[in-house]
């Protein structure tokens, strides 16, 4: 009794400091050293003697408040308080386990958005074969949202409605994030009016984000086809200087729709949307996962990605829902590294300077401080927050200088991009930008002038009888077999091709029914035929087999239905032009608009977290 006393005046009296006081970020991080403590021990909670056969708190689990709180020098009562919380935490787990493998009914941890955080966790228990569209009415119900509002994110993946909870890997135990599409500031709104406004904008959300998807779909695929670069809009992949560059054709569909979401998130990340731009961050990810390790490896965008996706839960304040939050500033450190080279000295010998990626290492060490605090590494944090506070004031650009280039008519983008690209000089930056605006704008004739030759080859090989999509096929896949032509234009562009030639083909190896479909494609020419299919692994491609169905569907009709058609064809014309234009908006102009930033988020957050920090060791003196 006589030490509890003499501890508990101790605490009163100032000496040591109350945790509780500090906010939820100082709790979870003494939480999170604890948890660590008692791992380093081996300490089982749930087990005697710190639990009991009732499953109740044993005697012993105040000597180890007392012997963790001798070792933070914090309150002994804040440390027992949560020492506490772990063990019902672990109870609970092994209660949820057992039953899990008697009933088959898992449990899922709920995070909801911030404005709706309770202290103590969100469970729900569920069978797994139940569908996404089921377990999103339940969380709903369960939580007071409005079904249709809400997007559940669960193993950095967008729960998918259709499937069932085991198709997409949801197991016993998993997290699941709940993302509302409202954007409401107050919790909760009565008035009848704003909850309609509310509802309409909820769903205005979704619909852009479908928009969002299908846009990207036909600017990918207009990839692949033989556009108009003066008419018609497109994506197009780029190095670092501009240029652009050849992808294999079985990876470039992935790689646009991968760079499509990233910029759509980045869009809806400026506008600190936070809970839209994560889907689409999600998704990028998941595109980006289609393509080969060594393209990731020569590419920033896959390493500026991750630090996105982990920044997004950040702000959303659900860092702890991602469990490889670590994992995935590490990937981005590697792949930094390995596009930059050792020292930046690839960037430098690319680009003449390093000075406008380093925001990227700002990013990247502010958020490798921020995980290693919540992880109640103290030491790791504060070298990283450190890093990133001498980042910032090498790449703290003074408004004056700024104002002087806007004077000279250039963007408030170009000036603090060439600014840190010429260590803040304003005279070596005005020359900076004006070089690189007359660079890009001569790559953007010479790549314009590329698309306009390779449509003049289409359309040549067009003149000779082939279909777009086979002419397309023939220069890329067959380049030195343009010219091949067949004597015989009328055999070649037979509708039906003959039986012999179907023969021919299926003797090589190939199915019957496609050797008659390529055969059909490519005018009855068996060698363009079988070389395709071979490069294909015995299949055609779908574009090509688009041209077949272009061919049939363009056959005149005298059908009563063709004005009804027609207007159904404008309205989806309208509709896919809409989806185009609202990407289109979202792709910024200046090809380095991720790597400009004011960095007065990054300010702030630097200087939160160091005084974090400093409150830790303030305390840890304290005696």
């Amino acid at each position: 009794m006589k030490t509890n006393s003499g501890r508990l005046i101790r605490a009163l009296g100032g000496s040591r400091r109350e945790w509780a006081g500090w906010g939820m970020a100082q709790k979870k991080y003494l939480q999170a050293k604890l948890t660590q403590f008692l791992r380093e021990d081996r300490i089982q909670l749930w087990k005697p003697p710190y639990t009991d056969e009732n499953k109740e708190v044993g005697l012993a689990l105040k000597d180890l408040a007392k012997k963790y709180s001798d070792r933070l020098d914090c309150c002994e009562n804040e440390v027992e308080k949560i020492i506490e919380e772990i063990r019902c935490k672990a109870v609970e787990r092994g209660t949820g386990n057992e039953n899990y493998k008697t009933t088959g009914i898992a449990r899922i941890e709920v995070f909801l958005p911030s404005k709706l955080r309770r202290d103590r966790k969100n469970l729900m228990e569920t069978r797994l074969d139940i569908s996404g569209r089921e377990l999103r009415s339940k969380i709903a119900e369960t939580f007071g949202f409005q079904e249709n509002y809400i997007k559940i994110v669960i193993n950095k993946k967008q729960l998918q409605l259709e499937n069932s909870l085991e198709e997409q890997g949801v197991t016993h135990n998993v997290k699941a994030m709940v993302l509302e599409l409202k954007q409401s500031e107050e919790d909760v709104r009565k008035n009848f009016q704003v909850e309609e406004e509310e509802q309409n904008e909820a769903e205005l959300k979704e619909k852009q984000i479908q928009r969002t998807k299908r846009g990207l779909e036909i600017l990918a695929e207009r990839a692949e086809m033989v556009v108009d670069p003066e008419t018609t809009p497109y994506l197009d992949i780029t190095n670092q200087t501009g240029r652009s560059i050849r992808i294999p054709p079985s990876e470039r569909k992935a790689l646009m729709l991968a760079m499509g979401y990233h910029e759509k998130g980045r869009a809806f990340l400026k506008r600190k949307e936070y809970g839209v731009a994560l889907p689409c961050l999600l998704d990028a990810d998941r595109y980006f996962c289609e393509c080969c390790r060594e393209l990731l490896d020569t590419v920033d965008n896959y390493a500026v990605l991750q630090l996105d996706i982990v920044w997004c839960y950040f702000r959303l304040e659900q860092l702890e829902c991602l469990d490889d939050a670590e994992k995935k500033l590490n990937l981005a450190q590697k792949c930094f590294k390995n596009c930059y080279g050792e020292n930046h000295q690839r960037l430098v010998h690319i680009k003449g300077n390093c000075g406008k990626e380093k925001v990227l290492f700002l990013r990247l060490y502010l958020l490798q401080g921020i995980r290693n605090y919540h992880s109640g590494n103290g030491e790791e944090a504060a070298e990283y927050l450190n890093k990133a506070r001498q980042l910032f004031k090498e790449l703290y650009i003074d408004p004056s200088k700024v104002h002087n280039l806007l004077q000279l008519g250039f963007t408030a983008q170009e000036a603090r991009l060439g600014l840190r690209a010429c260590d803040g000089n304003v005279d070596h930056a005005a020359t900076h930008i004006t070089n690189r605006r007359e660079e890009l704008a001569q790559i953007r004739k010479e790549e314009k002038e590329k698309k306009k030759r390779r449509l003049e080859n289409i359309n040549n090989l067009k003149g000779m009888g082939y279909s777009t999509h086979a002419a397309k096929q023939i220069l890329l896949s067959n380049p030195h077999m343009w010219w091949l032509r067949d004597s015989d234009s009328e055999n070649n562009s037979q509708e039906n091709p003959s039986q012999e030639n179907i023969e021919q083909l299926v003797y090589m190896g190939f199915d019957a029914a496609v050797a008659s479909t390529a055969l059909k494609v490519f005018r009855g020419n068996v060698q363009l035929a079988a070389q395709t299919l071979a490069l294909n692994g015995g299949l055609l491609p779908r574009d090509l087999q688009l041209s077949v169905e272009d061919s049939s569907s363009s056959t005149p009709s005298t059908s009563p239905s063709d004005s009804a058609g027609t207007s159904s064809a404008s309205t989806d014309e309208d509709m896919e032009t809409e989806a185009i234009n609202e990407i289109l908006e979202d792709i910024p102009e200046h090809e380095e608009d991720y790597l400009d930033s004011t960095l007065e988020d990054e300010e702030i957050i630097i200087a939160e977290y160091l005084s974090y920090i400093e409150n830790i060791k303030s305390a840890t003196k304290k005696n």
